[in-house]
């Protein structure tokens, strides 16, 4: 009876969560000239059980995103995913990819010419052309993943040229720091964003730009993302 009622509660808690944080979106985007419906809110699940994301999604989360394709591949039997998009959104190997093409809508860490041919030849494979984003290294830390800053539009160029990826975005997580120093890591990725969005290429539907976590989604939003990555603020924090 004690488990029953720890998981109701826990349900309470992610809608109490969820309505704080549309409420949050809603705000940021009114003052970007925008709508929340011009912001989509991913749930990322990484350790969530699916019983929790199940009820998220009955509150009206329609986009997930998973670290680890391991993880997904083991819960997504149990997931109520009709009308969801799923989104990876950690490191990629290229050993995994087999795995995980045509399992997700998207794939938001391509971050090397090598990891996209894989993509590709997989996809290929499939018969599936799969969404991409570039995830971008904004920092140019050394601790983190992501093509370097300097580096992105040739990796753009590569993903460009192959028929069965579909360019649709950026993906970044900056340098963990606050204020000023934080905003000028956003706008510098709304930058590269708008100014790809502006050109006419081909193989591209630049609409993406995925940046912001729970502890900065409303700066980001206000910097310009077109989609806020938020796990701990909607489920609690991650139980390893």
């Amino acid at each position: 009876m004690m488990e029953k009622l720890s998981v109701e509660a826990r349900f309470k808690t992610i809608e109490e969560n969820l309505a704080f944080i549309n409420h949050n979106i809603e705000e940021a985007a009114k003052k970007t000239g925008r709508t929340r419906g011009d912001i989509r809110l991913m749930a990322v699940t990484k350790t969530v059980e699916p019983v929790f994301i199940n009820h998220a999604i009955a509150c009206g989360i329609d986009l997930i995103g998973e670290n680890k394709v391991q993880e997904f591949l083991g819960k997504k039997e149990y997931l109520n995913l009709d009308g969801v998009d799923v989104h990876l959104i950690g490191h990629l190997q290229t050993n995994k990819v087999r795995q995980i093409v045509g399992q997700v809508s998207t794939i938001q860490s391509v971050d090397s010419e090598r990891l996209a041919l894989e993509i590709e030849k997989q996809s290929a494979r499939l018969g599936v052309t799969t969404n991409c984003l570039i995830e971008v290294n904004v920092g140019d830390e050394e601790s983190k993943t992501g093509v370097p800053f300097d580096d992105a539009p040739a990796l753009i160029e590569t993903v460009r040229g192959l028929p069965h990826l579909c360019l649709k975005g950026l993906m970044a997580i900056p340098p963990i720091c606050e204020g000023a120093q934080l905003e000028k890591y956003f706008e510098k990725m709304h930058k590269m964003f708008v100014d790809i969005r502006a050109k006419k290429l081909d193989n591209k539907d630049m609409e993406i730009l995925s940046m912001g976590m729970s502890s900065d989604y409303v700066q980001a939003i206000l910097c310009g993302a077109t989609m806020v990555r938020v796990g701990s603020s909607i489920f609690g924090p991650r139980l390893y």
